[in-house]
C-alpha cells in the first residue's frame, strides 16, 4: 500500500503527490500525498473536534495507549530502520539508534502520563490567605502544530507527539518533505495502537503552506524544530499561541589542558562527524587549551582518518553518509573554500555529488561565517584558547546557544562553565551531541526557546490552573 496522510483515524489521498529520493542513490524511494490549504483545514477541525474526546482520556489509559505505541515501533523496528536510511540516508547503526531511542521516548511518555506535577498552595502564608486551601493542577491547551526536520524523522516526531498524547491533547504533525515516510509509518502504528481519530493526524505540504498551521487561531500551540530562519518566521505568524523553538547550533566542545585525550577524541569525532554533521547539536567548534593543541590535532586528524568511514549508509560500518541533498553538499563545499580563501588551513578531502568528507579547520578568522554560523555539515574549527574564561567567552560569543561540552577533571570549573555559559545544557566529559529522552532539551538567543524532553514538553504543553477554596469553619 502507497503512503498515505492521516485525517480523523483514516488515510487519505491527494491529487498531487511528492517524490521523495534517497540521498545515496538518488533514486524514488516513493511518492507520498501532497496535502494542501483544504487538507490542513481538515486536519485542524479533526483534531478541535477530537479534544473534547482526548481532553477527558485518564491518565492510565493514556499511558496504556503509549506502551502500545512503543510496542508497535519495536514490532516493525526494521522497517522503520530500513525507512530511514532510504529517505534521509542516515548510516543503518544511527537509524537502528533513533529508532531505539523512539521506543523509549514512547515508554518514558507512558510513565509520565501517569505523575503529572501539580502544586499544593500554602495560602496561609500570608495573613490573607487564612482560613483557605489552594490546589494547582495543569490542564491540557488543546490542538498542537508539531513541524518537524528531515535529520531525526522519528524520535523528534516522537517527542512532540509522546507528550502530546501524554497531556491530553491533540496534534497535527507535519513532516519534512524531505523526510515524510517515516513519520507516515509511525501513522500506521499509531492507528493500530488505538489512538483516537483526530488526536493525531499527520498532513505533508509544501513548506509555504506552513503559515496556515503557525497563524491559525483554533491552534493552540505551535512546536517546531529546524532552521533559525523558518522558526522565527513562524513564531511572527504564531500570534498570541504559545510557542517551542529548537533552531540551530554551532556547538562548541572546549579541551582543557586536564583533558583525557584517549576520551576525548573518539567522542569528540563521533560527535562531529556522525550522520554527515546533519544535527543542529553536532560539534562545529573544538576550542583546545593552548598546551595541548599541537597533540589533539595531531591525534584527531588521525584518528577520523582511520575512524571515521565515509559511504554507503547501509553499510554498519559507515559513519558519515551522504548529506540530505547533492545541493546541501555543494552548499557546504562552497563555505568551506570561502573560509579557505579567509586563511584557513583545511584537513579533508572535497568530495563529490551529496559526500562531503569529514573535514578539519585550522585558523578560521573569527567573524568569518564558519565559526559564527551553523554548518550542518561533517565540518569542524579548530581554536586555541590560553585561559579557561577566554574558552567561556568564546563559547558565549556566538549567536547560538544550544548545548556545550566540557572536557575537564576540575569539578570547580565545571561548575563554573554550568554558572557562566548562555546555553541551554553543560555537558561535562561529554560532547554537546549527547542527549537523554527525560532531560530538558532546548537553547537559547538564536537556538530558539522552550524545552523539549517528555516531563517539560508536557509542562509547555499544558497550562497552570489553581483552585482556591475557602473553608467553612
Amino acid at each position: 500500500m502507497s503512503p498515505q496522510l492521516l485525517i480523523h483515524g483514516q488515510r487519505v489521498e491527494t491529487a498531487a503527490t511528492l517524490a521523495v529520493r534517497n540521498p545515496w542513490t538518488g533514486e524514488e524511494v516513493a511518492r507520498v500525498p501532497l496535502g494542501d490549504a483544504a487538507t490542513i483545514e481538515a486536519a485542524i477541525a479533526s483534531a478541535v473536534a477530537a479534544f473534547a474526546e482526548v481532553r477527558a482520556i485518564s491518565p492510565h489509559r493514556r499511558s496504556a495507549l503509549l506502551t502500545a505505541i512503543a510496542q508497535g515501533i519495536a514490532a516493525r523496528k526494521a522497517e522503520f530502520v530500513g525507512t530511514i536510511v532510504a529517505e534521509a540516508g542516515k548510516p543503518i547503526t544511527y537509524a537502528d539508534a533513533e529508532v531505539s531511542r523512539a521506543i523509549l521516548t514512547f515508554t518514558a511518555a507512558a510513565e509520565e502520563a501517569r505523575r503529572q506535577h501539580g502544586e499544593v498552595l500554602d495560602m496561609d502564608a500570608f495573613a490573607t490567605g487564612d482560613g483557605h486551601l489552594g490546589i494547582v493542577r495543569r490542564f491540557p491547551i488543546g490542538v498542537i502544530a508539531g513541524i518537524t526536520p528531515f535529520n531525526f524523522p522519528l524520535n523528534l516526531a516522537a517527542h512532540k507527539v509522546a507528550p502530546a498524547i501524554a497531556s491530553g491533547n491533540c496534534i497535527i504533525v507535519k513532516p519534512a518533505p524531505k523526510c515524510p515516510l517515516t513519520m507516515l509509518l509511525l501513522a500506521d502504528v499509531l492507528v493500530e495502537a488505538g489512538v483516537p481519530a483526530g488526536q493525531v493526524n499527520v498532513v505533508t505540504c509544501a513548506n509555504e503552506h506552513v503559515h496556515l498551521l503557525a497563524s491559525d487561531p483554533r491552534i493552540a500551540m505551535l512546536s517546531f524544530t529546524g532552521s533559525p530562519s523558518i522558526g522565527w518566521r513562524l513564531k511572527a505568524d504564531a500570534g498570541k499561541k504559545k510557542v517551542c523553538l529548537e533552531l540551530g547550533g554551532n556547538a562548541a566542545a572546549i579541551v582543557h589542558a586536564d583533558a583525557d585525550l584517549a576520551a576525548a577524541i573518539p567522542a569528540i569525532a563521533a560527535g562531529s562527524f556522525a550522520y554527515a554533521g546533519q544535527t543542529c547539536i553536532s560539534v562545529q567548534r573544538i576550542l583546545i587549551h593552548e598546551s595541548l593543541y599541537a597533540a589533539f590535532r595531531e591525534q584527531f586528524a588521525a584518528f577520523v582518518a582511520e575512524k571515521i568511514i565515509v559511504g554507503d549508509p547501509s553499510d554498519p560500518r559507515t559513519v558519515v553518509g551522504p548529506m540530505i541533498s547533492a545541493e546541501a553538499a555543494q552548499f557546504t563545499r562552497e563555505r568551506i573554500a570561502s573560509a579557505v580563501a579567509a586563511g584557513a588551513q583545511r584537513i579533508g578531502s572535497e568530495g563529490t555529488g551529496s559526500i562531503v568528507p569529514p573535514t578539519i579547520l585550522e585558523n578560521v578568522p573569527a567573524t568569518h561565517e564558519a565559526s559564527t554560523c551553523e554548518f550542518f555539515a561533517p565540518v569542524v574549527t579548530l581554536h586555541r584558547y590560553r585561559e579557561f574564561d577566554e574558552a567561556l567567552a568564546l563559547v558565549n560569543a556566538s549567536s547560538f546557544g544550544l548545548q556545550c561540552g566540557i572536557f575537564t577533571r576540575d569539578l570547580q570549573l565545571a561548575l563554573r562553565a554550568h554558572d557562566r555559559l548562555e546555553v541551554g545544557a553543560v555537558l561535562i566529559n561529554q560532547v554537546p551531541t549527547f542527549r537523554v529522552e527525560n532531560m530538558p532539551y532546548g537553547g537559547i538567543k538564536d537556538s530558539g526557546f522552550g524545552r523539549e524532553g517528555i516531563r517539560y514538553a508536557m509542562e509547555e504543553m499544558t497550562e497552570p490552573r489553581a483552585l482556591i477554596i475557602r473553608k467553612c469553619l
